[in-house]
């Protein structure tokens, strides 16, 4: 009997990359929640870490930060903008309305040393890593 060769097909190859992505995401610590909104970056220096995000068209009144154990939860709103009467939108790509945004950071936060500051559509938030998650040095006695 023969058998012939029945190459994948193209939904074939999406599902085994999903079931990838998955899988790869399972292993980091850090990327394993999708993108959302705003857009951010993190990055650590020391025992700080800093996260930046996005949000043109917010004032800082509008915008919401928690921190509790290692996640940091951004939420907030804009008005939605007002047209002119009678004007339609051509193309609408600017976000209005309510945004809820929780990452899981690296270690433990300490809440009481966060710093924020928001410039030109920029927040800056610098996060101290709690004094019980630094790592410690052990000292060996000799007999």
């Amino acid at each position: 009997m023969f058998r012939y060769y029945v190459p994948p097909t193209f939904r074939d190859l999406d599902r085994m990359q999903r079931r990838m992505e998955r899988m790869m995401n399972a292993f980091s610590p850090y990327n394993n929640e999708p993108a959302g909104y705003p857009a951010l970056n993190v990055w650590v220096k020391d025992d700080d870490m800093i996260v930046t995000a996005e949000l043109p068209g917010f004032t800082p009144e509008s915008i919401n930060l928690s921190v509790m154990g290692n996640n940091l939860t951004l939420s907030g709103s804009r008005a939605e903008e007002d047209l002119p009467e009678g004007a339609k939108y051509h193309r609408r790509e600017c976000v209005s309305g309510e945004f809820n945004r929780t990452i899981r950071l690296p270690y433990n936060i300490d809440p009481e040393k966060v710093e924020a500051s928001f410039d030109k559509g920029l927040l800056t938030i610098k996060l101290a890593r709690a004094e019980a998650d630094k790592p410690r040095k052990i000292n060996i006695k000799s007999n």
